[in-house]
């Protein structure tokens, strides 16, 4: 046998014992991060599933964030969700398959819960509903839990991640921003603290709104955080952008990110800030 039909012989029986050793390895087992593309034992990534390598946070459902801030939660409005205003092609049969994966009726988790010791309105967007995009119910729901935190006399923290409006539902989807807008202001104007918490993504209509109207914005590391694509506003202005562009330590050198705070720190954070506004409250009464 030739030198050349050796070489042959191997790399056939190597392909093979790889395709025989892949096929008992589950999905999952190893995996990628998005940012920083460093391949690790999913284990790694730990409970709050962050990239070793980067920081990193995972996109996780909102009922798995809510058990890495608390175990005090009274949900709010569960049962709401859209009606399909606009009757949009296969629009159903996408919601059902968002409610199976994320055990929502839409994108948004919200209701009291208690972070160290203080109570507050929560409020958790699912980036894995529809890209978290912001439609009426999710929209009713984070107005809703506006409109009770004023009336409990309750800060909000509320964590965002979305890909913008919902174009399913239209016109009606980007009347939820002026809508959260006019009861966070409400919020506001009866002296209370609101936190947020940008988490990745948060773009487009949501980024434009309430995400953007706290009196404190924190963020994860890596986050993206923007209006619209970073390709769309290259071709519009005929000019390349930073690659950091849209990032919130880019957000964060420009003052429109308080602090950049790590996932497995988050809850000590926000409880910091609560015990905060807490005394301000108080001080001020």
């Amino acid at each position: 046998m030739s030198f050349g039909e050796h070489v042959k012989r191997f790399s056939s029986r190597s392909v093979s014992m790889l395709a025989h050793y892949q096929a008992k390895v589950p999905n999952g087992i190893w995996q990628e991060c998005p940012h920083c593309h460093a391949s690790f034992y999913f284990k790694r990534a730990g409970q709050y599933r962050v990239c070793p390598e980067c920081g990193y946070g995972f996109r996780v459902t909102a009922h798995r964030r809510l058990k890495m801030l608390t175990k005090h939660f009274e949900e709010w409005d569960a049962d709401l969700e859209t009606k399909d205003p606009t009757e949009f092609p296969e629009y159903d049969r996408k919601i059902k398959k968002a409610q199976s994966a994320t055990h929502l009726k839409d994108g948004v988790l919200t209701g009291k819960a208690t972070i160290g010791d203080y109570p507050v309105a929560l409020g958790i967007m699912d980036p894995l509903f529809i890209m978290g995009s912001l439609g009426t119910a999710n929209g009713e729901r984070i107005t809703r839990m506006f409109e009770k935190a004023t009336k409990q006399q309750l800060p909000v923290v509320l964590l965002t991640a979305s890909g913008g409006a919902r174009m399913q539902e239209g016109i009606y989807s980007l009347m939820q921003m002026a809508k959260i807008s006019q009861a966070v202001n409400v919020h506001s104007a009866a002296g209370l603290g609101y936190i947020s918490v940008i988490m990745d993504p948060t773009t487009g209509g949501v980024t434009a709104s309430f995400a953007s109207q706290a009196d404190i914005t924190l963020a994860e590391p890596k986050a993206l955080y923007g209006f619209t694509g970073k390709r769309v506003i290259e071709q519009t202005i005929n000019k390349e952008l930073p690659s950091d562009f849209q990032s919130v330590e880019n957000s964060y050198k420009r003052g429109f990110i308080d602090e950049i705070v790590p996932r497995e720190r988050m809850a000590e954070r926000l409880t910091q800030l609560l015990s905060i506004l807490e005394a301000k409250k108080w001080g001020e009464a």
